[in-house]
């Protein structure tokens, strides 16, 4: 089992802004004191308490495609043909089904994420007939489970590929991504598409440019390389795997309403019944609040301020105070 050296975290300052709801880049919610609504008119889609919390289907594409993308400095990809294919390669194996699993084996079942990471690696078959490459590469890892855990997945890859790969976890994107940019303390980093477009957008446009992400992982990946061109990144194949902004009902409270998707929920929702939790700036996000109500049609009773897809959220779903909540795509929570 593939235990990776311990280096030590960068010291490094960046300029770069972050997405408001951690690290995944749909979201732009959370912040400022948000809004409540009016009394509910109904009670069809009042909160259901239960354990199992499901995601469901955001079929009129609200949410930016944040899929899993590997970056790699565009010296490195040059200088080592066979490393960005076999960083591909976790790309076309990885689901959004196996990320919430992975996640949970760690943040539930407290394993260790090099553990739960190099399991993957063996078990996917993901290493089968690599490109094979040589030299070190190190592999950057922000402070959170899942980019850990695919870092390590990437450094397991790259190693089978006959690179000489380590992990160091680095922090969050104010940090790492000027050292990846560098190249000097970082060849590689696991990214979300969407919201590394809009970070490099920013960088090179101005604080509030055009948005180039949209919920089409393809044009956003061609909308990426332009951008990324100009720093000296290049980007692999995006993964059907994603972390995104989503929303959480109960299993209880699907099953009850026949519902599976948010356009389902609109529907079956017209009495304005619905309680929604998540952040503070939620009510006025284009990618929580605002948008479901924009682009489903959805109405609500009320909102409850929580976090941004965090413990307290999910906690007020599962415990029946508020029908529905922000969430991440790939949360440990959801796994079945």
């Amino acid at each position: 089992m593939r235990q990776p050296r311990a280096l030590a975290p960068l010291l490094l300052a960046g300029l770069l802004l972050t997405a408001a709801c951690g690290e995944s880049g749909s979201s732009d919610a959370g912040g400022s004191t948000g809004s409540g609504g009016s009394a509910a008119s109904g009670d069809t889609c009042a909160p259901v308490a239960g354990e199992q919390l499901v995601v469901l289907e955001d079929d009129m594409q609200l949410q930016n495609a944040d899929n899993i993308v590997p970056a790699v400095t565009s010296a490195t990809a040059a200088a080592n043909p066979a490393l960005l294919p076999a960083l591909d390669a976790v790309s076309a194996a990885m689901t959004t089904d196996q990320l919430i699993e992975l996640n949970a084996a760690v943040d539930i079942e407290r394993q260790s994420a090099e553990e739960v990471a190099a399991a993957w690696v063996e078990q996917s078959g993901v290493t089968d007939g690599l490109e094979q490459g040589s030299g070190p590469i190190i592999v950057g890892a922000s402070n959170f489970t899942e980019s850990t855990i695919l870092a390590n997945a990437y450094a397991g890859v790259l190693d089978a590929a006959g690179f000489d790969a380590s992990v160091r976890e680095v922090g969050n994107r104010d940090l790492y991504l000027p050292a990846l940019i560098s190249g000097t303390d970082l060849q590689v980093f696991p990214e979300y598409l969407a919201t590394v477009t809009e970070a490099l957008n920013a960088q090179l446009n101005g604080a509030n440019p055009t948005p180039i992400a949209s919920a089409d992982a393809q044009a956003t990946r061609d909308g990426l390389q332009p951008l990324a061109d100009q720093v000296g990144l290049t980007f692999g194949t995006p993964s059907e795997a994603a972390n995104q902004n989503a929303f959480a009902v109960t299993q209880e409270f699907a099953d009850g309403l026949g519902v599976t998707t948010l356009s389902q929920l609109a529907d079956a929702c017209s009495d304005g019944s619905l309680l929604l939790g998540g952040p503070a700036e939620c009510p006025t996000r284009r990618f929580c609040q605002a948008g479901l109500e924009e682009r489903y049609g959805l109405t609500f009773a009320e909102f409850r301020e929580f976090d941004a897809g965090g413990p307290l959220t999910k906690a007020a779903i599962q415990q029946g105070e508020v029908s529905m909540g922000l969430v991440f795509s790939s949360d440990a929570a959801l796994a079945q």
